[in-house]
């Protein structure tokens, strides 16, 4: 290993957001040493940036009465849309009331219940009884019974974030950012670390652990638009595909949030049509409740996107010079109860749009969000074919969320799957000894450093990483959308496998030395393409509707052909994913119908 030290400790955390962290603090307090590597400091993870809530059946507010894990485990499984694993929902919705409670005691300064008689929007009266003020409250959220997304205001990650990086600081947990993993230490059947590249020097680093744990977050930045932070590449999800053992699971099912804010599209919060606030077409008419009349705006996300899009199709968007879009109207809510508990969303407004939103609409549209797919897991968090890696958080594919995922669940989901891994690593850490073969380690930085070696000198071709990754996101954003097709699909393929080639290719610009961005692209781009081709692929082959992947060539969901998970595996050499599929764990809730979406209610203007 020539001058490289390694780094040794018991558990390796890849990701400081609310999954990485809570893993660490569970396992740290079961007895574990942990080392948690972020690219930057904690508290700017793209955590922070959730906005709306947490998912957990406390039923303390009026319209969350009678609320409770059996409802939300009912509420996940349609909103997923059968493809969720339902053990595994099982457990989720059982454990996200002690989550909340939880992060309550840790400090989480969460919106509380006050009594008195409250009007909703749509002119309903409902009371908060006396013996509930102080509790915990809830929000309403699409795609549920009852109202259950507990919040703080409109930045509710943010919140959860700072308290749980408190804990970490308190219990002394080891953190290192500006740290990159680059390649997974494996030797086909067992993980042993990680080689890391340092962002601030450009010197690549080795970690040594008995237990690896991938909690990096979601993909969205190889799509054209996203609300994700410039971080989210999908990093961790190439670091398994590139063992060629690790698959990912369901990687088509790709989460478009109804409301990102045109031009920039940074999220703004499912909350705000929770609280109450309508969406308007170019003729400002409120046409949600047109296809959707019993959930309106807060049906699930995937299909309040469709609706939206279809309406733009039809020519009721909103023209501009960043493309038709509509308005979201919360005007009606009140200057007071936007400052209030919607601050954040009207700081964004005014500050990207110069739009005060308790006076003006905001110009919104759907925009890449969240994936489903990940690292796939079994219930315990740990990873399918590589003894000793597993994956928290957006990063993995437990699945809790089939194709579709629920707002709200996603943090809920971090916290919770953080327990149940954090535990479950800490016991398969007592149970192994560190060792590891030196030889592997030094082979393993030796091809990193041929590799960073190549592109500085060009030795395997001169393509310009940012001509190649423009190209990729245009390519999905264009055709691996909400609305999808085989000819469309066909193409994108067939385009992202060459751009995948010429990835190979690429040769540095710059020198490459030090905190070279350029380099650090580079480094990644054949691992993005290959996500993006399992997105692609996947969708092409999964010749059906279901949640979140919406086929016009076939837009019914067919549980007799596809109520199973795809498989993405990535062979050394190939240019396409490897697909297999297993079944769909149902345990409880046979597929029926989800009462909402294209299947519930007749779209104006034609078609089902």
């Amino acid at each position: 290993m020539g001058s490289i030290n390694p780094y040794i400790t018991d558990v390796l955390v890849i990701g400081a957001g609310l999954a990485g962290e809570r893993t660490a603090i569970e396992a740290v307090s079961n007895g574990c040493d942990v080392t948690i590597l972020s690219l930057v400091p904690p508290r700017r993870s793209h955590s922070t940036a959730a906005q709306g809530g947490m998912q957990a059946s406390l039923g303390n507010v009026a319209k969350g009465k009678g609320d409770n894990p059996d409802v939300h485990f009912l509420d996940t499984v349609k909103g997923s849309d059968w493809g969720c694993e339902q053990d595994v929902a099982r457990l989720f919705a059982n454990l996200a009331p002690v989550a909340v409670r939880q992060l309550s005691y840790w400090g989480c300064p969460w919106n509380r219940v006050v009594a008195g008689k409250k009007k909703l929007t749509d002119g309903r009266e409902v009371e908060d009884l006396p013996e509930s003020e102080g509790l915990i409250t809830a929000r309403d959220f699409g795609g549920t019974a009852n109202w259950r997304a507990c919040y703080v205001s409109d930045v509710t990650g943010h919140a959860l974030q700072y308290a749980l990086d408190s804990v970490v600081a308190k219990q002394g947990i080891t953190v290192h950012d500006r740290i990159e993993a680059v390649s997974l230490i494996q030797n086909g059947e067992r993980c042993y670390g990680a080689i890391c590249r340092c962002l601030r020097t450009g010197a690549l680093r080795v970690y040594i652990a008995k237990a690896v744990v991938i909690a990096t977050g979601g993909h969205g930045r190889i799509y054209g638009a996203s609300t994700n932070a410039v971080i989210n590449e999908g990093t961790g999800m190439a670091l398994a595909l590139d063992t060629g053992v690790v698959p990912l699971g369901n990687m088509e099912a790709v989460q478009f949030h109804p409301t990102a804010i045109v031009p920039s599209f940074i999220l703004i919060t499912e909350g705000a049509r929770g609280d109450g606030g309508y969406l308007l077409d170019k003729d400002l008419h409120r046409f949600m409740p047109d296809y959707e009349p019993k959930k309106k705006e807060l049906a699930s996300r995937d299909v309040v996107s469709r609706r939206m899009t279809h309406h733009i199709r039809i020519g009721k968007g909103v023209d501009s010079p960043y493309g038709p879009h509509l308005w979201l109207d919360i005007r009606h809510l009140g200057r007071k109860h936007i400052y209030t508990n919607l601050r954040e969303i009207a700081n964004i407004c005014k500050d990207f749009n110069g739009i005060d939103p308790a006076e003006g609409l905001i110009p919104v549209r759907p925009t890449q969000h969240y994936a489903m797919g990940g690292v796939r897991t079994n219930i315990d968090g740990a990873a399918k074919g590589l003894k000793g890696l597993f994956a928290a958080g957006e990063a993995g594919c437990w699945d809790m969320h089939g194709f579709n995922r629920l707002g709200g669940n996603s943090l809920a989901e971090t916290t919770v799957m953080g327990m149940v891994v954090g535990k479950k690593v800490a016991e398969f850490v007592a149970g192994v000894d560190l060792v590891f073969d030196d030889k592997l380690i030094k082979d393993n930085v030796k091809v990193q450093e041929e590799k960073i070696k190549n592109l500085i000198t060009g030795k395997n071709g001169k393509e310009d990483v940012y001509k190649i990754r423009p190209l990729m996101e245009q390519v999905l954003q264009d055709k691996v959308y909400i609305f999808r097709n085989g000819k469309d699909l066909e193409s994108a393929v067939s385009t992202l496998q060459e751009l995948y080639k010429r990835s190979l290719k690429i040769g540095l610009k710059s020198q490459g030395k030090a905190a070279n961005p350029e380099l650090a692209t580079a480094l990644k781009m054949p691992g993005m393409l290959r996500l993006a081709l399992c997105i692609a692929y996947g969708a092409l082959q999964r010749t059906e509707s279901r949640g979140s992947h919406f086929r016009e060539d076939f837009p019914k969901r067919d549980d007799a052909k596809w109520l199973n998970r795809t498989l993405a595996y990535w062979k050394e050499g190939d240019t396409l994913p490897t697909l297999k599929y297993e079944e769909v764990k149902i345990t409880e809730l046979p597929p029926g119908d989800r009462g909402y979406g294209e299947a519930a209610a007749p779209v104006p203007g034609g078609g089902k």
